[in-house]
């Protein structure tokens, strides 16, 4: 049984059946929906005014691949013995030999506020039917898909005005560092950005700042970011911190051997990461191929680096790894330029000199901004399943392609 029907749970049942397994495979969504990509409904806002289906996208069709396809039957609870899994649902009970959690996460919507959120097809349509040229349009949250929308909007005419309470856009994902120098963007791109200062309260006219300013508005998107949709677990498995649940790296729940885990629920163990956090779009493509491979003692894979992509306010972005709190910051080409750029977030804990004197370092991420051809050289470089060490003077070269900087 999967439960989930987005990308990681469809990507599962392909890879049931890609693997051989010829037995009953039941599918459980809550959308009502069959599987789709969610990226292009920030990024393509307005190209894309129907969902890009993943059976038109990758070829992946649950109805024709799975059993039993239930779109708009959500799980409710879960109880896991020795023999069974059995998941309530809306309508019911589901029991299966064994079962692949892939619920993907929900947009978080504080308490109170009277906003919009973007994370389904359904968000993405009354978004889209509401923007208009005029439009005040206050996007509270600087990350991945406020930034994304803000753009989108203000190209068509919207009167759009981000707050972030943090000092810079993407200071989570990316660090203070980073995100300064993506604040001269928003101006650019006809939007106006208000940073380091918490949104108080949102109502139907506008928000009011934790400094008691008020930005008036006709609609309010709440982009604060997105939590696992575990809650229906209810205690059967346990959760960490962030509500996600803690596998392996095949994407096993430790002791439970008739549960798996993929996508935005799962925190999976890394051997160059360590522990990598749910929400990677990369975690949902790739990772239900590794699982499956697991479940059904077929040949293991190496494990995907994390990866995240976006397109915003006239730029392209691509995150390759996992950034770290600590990690040093340093420049492939100027960030202040009008060129490509990259910034690599080096382990301070692994920098050091070779004997003939040059500079080495471990890069555990690496951000590519406007640079589209060299994703694929630095995603084969991120997942050779071990630590990617750098010739620093070489790296940062622009000249010289990072593939060539690897230090041997």
């Amino acid at each position: 049984m999967v439960v989930g029907a987005g990308l990681a749970g469809a990507q599962t049942v392909a890879a049931l059946r890609a693997h051989g397994f010829d037995g009953h495979v039941t599918v459980l969504g809550a959308e009502g929906v069959p599987p789709y990509d969610r990226p292009p409904l920030s990024k393509e806002l307005l190209k894309r005014p129907a969902p890009v289906w993943l059976s038109d996208d990758i070829g992946v069709d649950v109805d024709a691949l799975a059993d039993d396809v239930r779109l708009a039957d959500p799980a409710r609870g879960l109880a896991s013995g020795p023999d069974s899994v059995v998941v309530e649902t809306a309508e019911g009970r589901v029991e299966a030999d064994a079962a692949v959690l892939a619920t993907g996460s929900a947009a978080i919507r504080p308490a109170g506020w009277d906003a919009a959120v973007l994370h389904t097809t359904a968000d993405a349509d009354r978004l889209r039917s509401a923007l208009r040229p005029g439009l005040r349009l206050v996007v509270v949250g600087a990350g991945w898909i406020g930034a994304e929308v803000a753009g989108v909007a203000a190209a068509a005419g919207a009167e759009v005005t981000v707050v972030e309470a943090a000092q810079t856009p993407l200071d989570r994902q990316l660090g203070a560092q980073v995100g300064a120098h993506l604040m001269g963007w928003y101006g650019d791109a006809g939007a106006r950005l208000l940073t380091g200062v918490p949104v108080a309260d949102v109502a139907p006219d506008g928000v009011r700042l934790a400094d008691g300013r008020h930005v008036g508005a006709d609609l309010v998107l709440a982009a604060v970011g997105a939590r696992p949709a575990t809650g229906w677990l209810d205690g059967a498995v346990p959760l960490d911190a962030r509500g996600t649940v803690v596998v392996g790296t095949d994407g096993a729940v430790p002791g439970e051997p008739r549960l798996w885990a993929v996508g935005d629920v799962a925190s999976r163990a890394h051997p160059v990461f360590g522990t990598v956090p749910g929400g990677h779009w990369s975690a949902a493509l790739h990772d239900p191929d590794a699982t499956v491979r697991a479940m059904l003692g077929a040949e293991p894979v190496a494990p995907h680096a994390p990866y995240v992509f976006s397109q915003q306010l006239g730029h392209d972005l691509a995150l390759l790894g996992l950034p770290g709190e600590r990690d040093d910051v340093v420049w492939r080409s100027d960030p202040g330029g009008r060129g490509p750029w990259a910034a690599l977030y080096l382990d301070p804990d692994a920098v050091g000199t070779t004997p003939d004197g040059r500079r080495v370092a471990t890069a555990r991420a690496v951000l590519l901004v406007d640079s589209p051809r060299d994703v694929g050289a630095v995603r084969r470089l991120m997942n050779r399943g071990e630590p990617l060490r750098l010739d620093l003077d070489r790296a940062l070269d622009p000249a010289v392609r990072l593939r060539d900087a690897v230090a041997p």
